[in-house]
């Protein structure tokens, strides 16, 4: 008698968890390093129907570590690729691949709300935020996960009952994966990041030379094979043109048109961001002659922002000091020894300028800004490469917490710390930390409306959804769409305008803020679903439905004193606890300080930190 495919998944989980595992239908946003072990692992473990969506092609760097492509897959959609291969793991599992990116309109609320559990295994601090936002307005639970270098985390995300993405603040990411700046640069960083660590390395250090690979031809690949040969030759005779007078057009012309005229190539990048637009060699250093009279001015003064015909000479330059020391270090080595290389050192003049001048380049063929050589090398810091080891423990470690998720026990999930070179252990665990009652994103009010964004006004919205159905009546509040505030009290010339007239879109979130001092609701977030309406020009919840917002919990200021406290006629010294007063400050579950935040927007956040039994202020500007 044959033994059903489930069975050992049955007699682990149980007939109900495993039936639950099956019937699931579940999203998994980025099929990159977590992401190809992620869906390895859902596929394997039966779950009924997963969805990928990522926006990336595969770039040769990824093979390393994203073991479900090969080089025949290099520059096809990820998403694509991974629903090929990993479909054949498990033919009873339906897998759906999305090319898209997760912040496309097609992917909104509703859509969200068609699945069970989702699973973010992005590296994009913004795309992870967003699907933060989407799942708590869908009331989706979500499995967040990350890792850097040897270190992994995961955590598990419930509207209500656990902290958000967002509960915490987040620094700007200081590490960025390769795969993620090759093809779409949107920041000065990955311009920077992809000149130091490929093309530096790609022309005077190790290269990832695609001629090694085996390239061996069928009539499936045929087109990828030819693609792989024809970019191994291009990088084979860029790197033989090193100490030539040819060398400097050879690499630009590779790197700053060629390569920009493929990208371009992948339309699907385009639909919503500015494509990139190639540079011609021999025009642009028609328009370098005044900056080629002041070379050694320009390469001195690296405090000042430098035009792009200034960077092109500075790039011309440093590759000419740069192929002098390589034609040396190729002369002085030893028969059998190993090919030198130049690697990158910030106080390193040669690489530094290289360095600076490329990533200037691309930043202008993006429409990225540039920065100054002295910005460039503050900023050229730490590249951490992803470890596949950590990147399949973290997939198996969010599978985990899935089971616990489709029971329903959020009470027994866990966040979980991957930290190989802790004192303690390899996995650090902790209870899911409470909602933060000040988060901006989860400690608001969801809801939905139908609007024909052509015809609708902010009138119409101010008047019969938020006063109206909401029950604002008379209450002061701010109107804020993700464009910025479209109406307040003292406001309101925007009115008469339509939603799409002001910025609102399709799968857009509209905050109500409200500006009363008692009774005040949380903050209202309206998801904004288009729709042509025969009646009115915009819906909501259902007349019969009557909104229950929360309000915000009233906080009491501590008493400012000069050391002493004052308690029912006696003076108790700061640092002490007077047992006879019930007022005390509540105890942080965690062991952590109690702190206020001011925020001026949602990058510039002031923390004051009281250190409680000292009477310090510590005053930590993020």
């Amino acid at each position: 008698m044959a033994v059903a495919r489930d069975t050992f998944n049955r007699r682990s989980l149980g007939p109900t968890l495993n039936a639950d595992v099956k019937q699931a239908r579940v999203l998994m946003v980025g099929a990159g390093g977590i992401g190809c072990e992620l869906l390895k692992d859902l596929v394997k473990t039966g779950f009924g129907e997963v969805h990928i969506v990522d926006l990336d092609t595969i770039d040769l760097s990824n093979l390393n570590r994203q073991f479900l492509f090969r080089q025949e897959h290099i520059g096809k959609s990820k998403a694509l690729v991974a629903k090929e291969v990993a479909g054949a793991f498990n033919p009873h599992v339906k897998v759906v691949a999305h090319h898209a990116n997760i912040k496309d309109s097609q992917f909104h609320v509703e859509w969200f709300r068609g699945f069970k559990l989702v699973f973010n295994a992005l590296d994009n601090l913004e795309a992870r935020r967003h699907v933060n936002r989407m799942c708590l307005a869908a009331d989706v639970p979500l499995i967040e996960s990350g890792t850097t270098g040897f270190n992994g985390q995961v955590q598990v995300i419930k509207k209500g009952v656990t902290a958000c993405y967002d509960c915490t603040a987040k620094e700007a990411p200081k590490t960025f994966p390769v795969c993620t700046i090759r093809s779409t640069p949107s920041q000065p960083i990955h311009c920077i990041v992809w000149s130091k660590s490929y093309l530096l390395n790609e022309i005077f250090g190790t290269s990832e030379d695609q001629a090694s690979l085996d390239l061996t031809e069928d009539e499936d690949n045929a087109k990828e094979i030819a693609e792989l040969r024809k970019e191994a030759e291009a990088l084979r005779k860029v790197r033989e043109s090193v100490g030539t007078e040819q060398f400097p057009q050879m690499l630009f012309d590779k790197v700053f048109n060629a390569d920009i005229t493929r990208l371009l190539s992948m339309k699907d990048s385009w639909k919503s961001r500015e494509p990139p637009k190639p540079l011609d060699y021999k025009t642009l250093m028609g328009l370098a002659s005044e900056a080629l009279a002041r070379k050694d001015e320009i390469i001195k003064d690296g405090q000042r922002i430098w035009t792009l015909e200034e960077n092109l000479v500075v790039f011309n330059n440093s590759l000419d000091r740069l192929s002098k020391r390589m034609l040396k270090l190729l002369a002085a080595r030893s028969e059998g020894s190993p090919k030198p290389t130049i690697d990158f050192d910030k106080d390193d003049e040669d690489t530094l300028d290289f360095v600076a001048a490329s990533a200037n380049i691309r930043s202008h063929i993006f429409g990225i800004e540039a920065k100054s050589r002295f910005d460039i090398k503050q900023m050229a810091g730490n590249i951490i490469p992803a470890i596949a080891t950590t990147n399949a423990i973290v997939a198996g470690l969010c599978v985990l917490q899935s089971f616990k998720v489709l029971r329903g026990e959020y009470d027994k999930a866990r966040e979980v710390f991957l930290t190989p070179f802790a004192p303690q252990r390899l996995l650090g665990t902790d209870r899911p930390r409470p909602p933060n009652q000040d988060c901006p994103v989860c400690s608001t009010y969801y809801t939905s409306a139908q609007v024909d964004l052509s015809r609708a006004t902010l009138n119409d919205l101010v008047e019969d959804i938020i006063k109206v159905q909401l029950g604002f009546g008379e209450k002061e509040f701010a109107v804020n769409s993700e464009a910025g505030l479209l109406y307040d009290p003292d406001w309101t010339d925007n009115l008469e305008k339509t939603l799409g007239d002001l910025g609102v879109k399709q799968n857009g979130f509209i905050t109500i803020v409200d500006e009363e001092d008692d009774d005040t609701f949380v903050n209202v977030v309206i998801s904004i679903q288009e729709a042509k309406l025969a009646d009115k020009p915009i819906k909501g919840i259902e007349v019969d439905q009557v909104p229950s917002i929360p309000r915000k919990p009233k906080k009491t200021l501590p008493i400012q004193t000069n050391g002493i406290s004052q308690t029912n006629g006696k003076r108790v010294a700061d640092g002490e606890v007077s047992t006879k007063d019930s007022k005390k400050r509540p105890r942080v579950d965690d062991g952590s300080s109690a702190a206020k935040k001011a925020k001026n927007n949602d990058d510039d956040v002031v923390v004051i930190d009281d250190d409680i039994g000292t009477g310090a202020i510590e005053i930590l500007d993020d």
